[in-house]
């Protein structure tokens, strides 16, 4: 790395490591926050997500800019404990996330597949239609709908789109949008 190259490298280092983790920390930790006591998620949940990404590059320069006290830290043997303790507390999170039904994520993601694999006759009320609109709607466009027997998994599969895709489609326009 060139003299000049070093020294911008540096100075970006020296002056905006820390604070942009401290700043995108803050915002990491109030979206956490608000997302603990479901304070509004939907506002809260994309900027947690992908401001903590962000949050891991001022991060890895600011344990760049500050290696040798975290080396002091090991040879002190005073960063193994708070390491450890972090895993451990997180470990329980991760095994119940992992075998419990517990809050397992998004209910929308749950719900689809029941949607998909309902009969049209079944899905026709949660799209505010009658059986037979829905089954004209598909039929209206291009798809290969025979009966409100059918689900939109077997109707998705024959146009070769996906389920979701085609359910989208048929939902009903939000008031205003």
């Amino acid at each position: 790395m060139s003299t000049a190259a070093n020294s911008l490298y540096n100075r970006v280092l020296t002056r905006y490591a820390t604070p942009l983790t401290t700043g995108l920390f803050l915002v990491s930790a109030i979206s956490g926050v608000a997302l603990f006591f479901r304070w509004t998620p939907r506002t809260f949940h994309a900027m947690h997500e992908w401001l903590s990404m962000l949050l891991l590059a001022p991060f890895i320069l600011h344990m760049v800019r500050n290696w040798r006290p975290l080396v002091n830290y090991a040879k002190r043997k005073t960063l193994f404990l708070p390491l450890v303790l972090s895993l451990a507390i997180a470990v329980p999170f991760a095994i119940s996330g992992l075998s419990g039904p517990g809050r397992a994520g998004n209910p929308a993601f749950r719900a689809l597949p029941l949607m998909t694999q309902a009969r049209l006759a079944d899905l026709a009320p949660l799209l505010k239609t009658s059986p037979d609109k829905l089954l004209a709607t598909l039929r209206e466009r291009g798809y290969q709908a025979t009966s409100i027997e059918e689900n939109l998994e077997t109707i998705a599969g024959a146009a070769g789109k996906k389920a979701p895709q085609v359910l989208v489609e048929l939902m009903p326009r939000r008031q205003g949008s």
